[in-house]
């Protein structure tokens, strides 16, 4: 229970960044700020080693290199969790599992309703359909003790699911044409970790040397380089023996060591590069159009809807329990939370349309204001509704 308390705190002072760092860049792109703002995310930095050379802008650098770091945390809390945490057992899965899959379900077919007929704007039909974590734990910190321990465990556990499904819908969905010598590089470093892994060597320098390569090579590859990250984190051994023989464990302490970095550098860094939206450019009308429409349905009500009814046939059924002290209007409160798309949502938008201006910029501000609606909703209902 001190692990979980720890990881909620942390996660709560994240979304509180995320929060001045996404004013930040609102603030600066609305501004007579703007050009300088523009000019940062699009400094140029290379990296040559010989022949290989890598040449982005600081803004693809965050989003390709540092998500990267971001998506190896992710792995390495699935990884954890699965082994040994709230998501080892059925039982402990069955609730958080289904609500995730309801909350990824009902989104999509939301969004599809509105754009199914453009084919370029339904390739965004993953866009409503992440929970960011750092958000909604941020905003039930603030409510203290009116909601159980068991409703953010279910939080939690439900965000990480979602960050799961997301993984495969990126390497699925959102792949460019591969590159044949890159994948094999790729799939070469791959093994040589799984070799780490079986032969028990617990050395966290040899997984992240083995890593980089891996790293580098997806990204040539035409597979989001993120995905290295994930890849990366499965092969790291949760429990092993030092050199002196003592029980060590190489995940968890590599998952310890990125958790403040991530949380008070690259998510903060990665909100004020992706949320710098020019607003005085867009008008009310064209919010209304089906991009952006169907991404705001899609968090406000899609992932309420999704999250709470497949939680509702799941305890019906019998499938799984409401979680302990916790009452029906607060499970409701917390899947309206789980509409607080952001983060993951504004990386899915960076991947489907890869002109950033395609839609005028509406798409990043729908998911904004469908994440604001949902967190301030969410947080109302938890606070008017009487604890269990």
């Amino acid at each position: 229970m001190k692990f979980i308390e720890e990881f909620i705190r942390r996660e709560s002072t994240a979304g509180i960044l995320l929060i001045l760092a996404t004013m930040l860049a609102l603030l600066l792109s609305n501004t007579s700020l703007s050009p300088l703002y523009q000019s940062f995310l699009h400094i140029p930095v290379e990296i040559r080693v010989g022949p290989l050379s890598l040449d982005k802008s600081l803004y693809h650098w965050v989003n390709d290199g540092l998500m990267a770091i971001f998506f190896l945390l992710i792995g390495l809390e699935v990884k954890r969790e699965i082994l040994a945490g709230h998501l080892s057992s059925m039982r402990q899965v069955a609730l958080p599992g289904i609500a995730a899959l309801g909350g990824m379900l009902v989104p999509a077919l939301i969004y599809l309703a509105f754009n199914a007929s453009n084919p370029v704007a339904a390739q965004g039909w993953a866009i409503p359909t992440a929970t960011d974590i750092a958000f909604a734990l941020g905003i039930l910190s603030l409510l203290g003790s009116r909601v159980p321990v068991s409703l953010k465990i279910f939080l939690m556990a439900l965000a990480i699911i979602d960050d799961l499904g997301a993984i495969v819908i990126i390497a699925i969905f959102y792949t460019a044409e591969l590159s044949a010598l890159s994948i094999t590089v790729a799939l070469a470093s791959l093994l040589a970790l799984i070799a780490l892994n079986r032969f028990g060597v617990t050395r966290k320098a040899a997984y992240v040397l083995i890593g980089v390569i891996l790293w580098i090579s997806v990204l040539k590859s035409g597979v989001h380089a993120t995905l290295a990250g994930v890849a990366l984190a499965f092969t790291i051994p949760l429990h092993g023996r030092g050199e002196n023989g003592k029980p060590v464990s190489p995940l968890k302490e590599i998952e310890h060591g990125l958790h403040v970095w991530v949380a008070f550098l690259i998510l903060p860094l990665f909100a004020f590069v992706n949320a710098g939206v020019d607003i005085r450019q867009i008008s009310l009308q064209q919010m209304g159009d089906a991009v952006p429409l169907g991404i705001m349905l899609g968090l406000f009500l899609g992932k309420q809807l999704g999250v709470f009814v497949f939680s509702w046939a799941a305890i019906r059924l019998k499938l799984a329990s409401l979680p302990e002290g916790s009452s029906w209007r607060q499970l409701y409160g917390v899947s309206v939370l789980t509409g607080i798309g952001f983060t993951m949502s504004l990386f899915i938008v960076s991947l489907a349309f890869e002109n950033d201006d395609l839609f005028g910029y509406t798409d990043r501000l729908a998911i904004l204001a469908g994440s604001f609606l949902s967190g301030i909703a969410g947080y109302l209902l938890l606070r008017i509704g009487r604890p269990a």
